[in-house]
């Protein structure tokens, strides 16, 4: 059986099969970005289960947590890239002063 006809008998479920839990079909216009400026603020995460029961769990960004843009995220996949092009950039940067902590 060649790799071709091996493919068309995988055909994905119809949308009338998928579950309800995962009809995206009311979600919006799928805008990369569209929530950004929310998540960055921090987001609430709704579970409804089966029983009922809601569960709420809100989420911040921890502290030094940082949020690429998506033109820069293209040149940077993940973070040992971004810490690399960043640890290049350290020894042009001024030096840090210290301060004297206030008693």
């Amino acid at each position: 059986m060649s790799k071709a006809t091996s493919k068309q008998n995988k055909a994905p479920k119809k949308l009338a099969e998928m579950r309800a839990e995962y009809d995206l079909a009311g979600m919006g216009d799928g805008v990369r970005g569209k929530y950004y400026q929310d998540y960055r603020a921090g987001h609430t995460v709704k579970i409804h289960r089966e029983d009922g029961t809601t569960v709420v769990q809100h989420f911040d960004l921890e502290d030094g947590t940082v949020m690429l843009e998506p033109d820069v995220r293209e040149y940077f996949p993940d973070s040992a890239a971004v810490n690399a092009a960043l640890r290049c950039l350290i020894p042009l940067m001024p030096k840090k002063r210290k301060t004297k902590a206030k008693a």
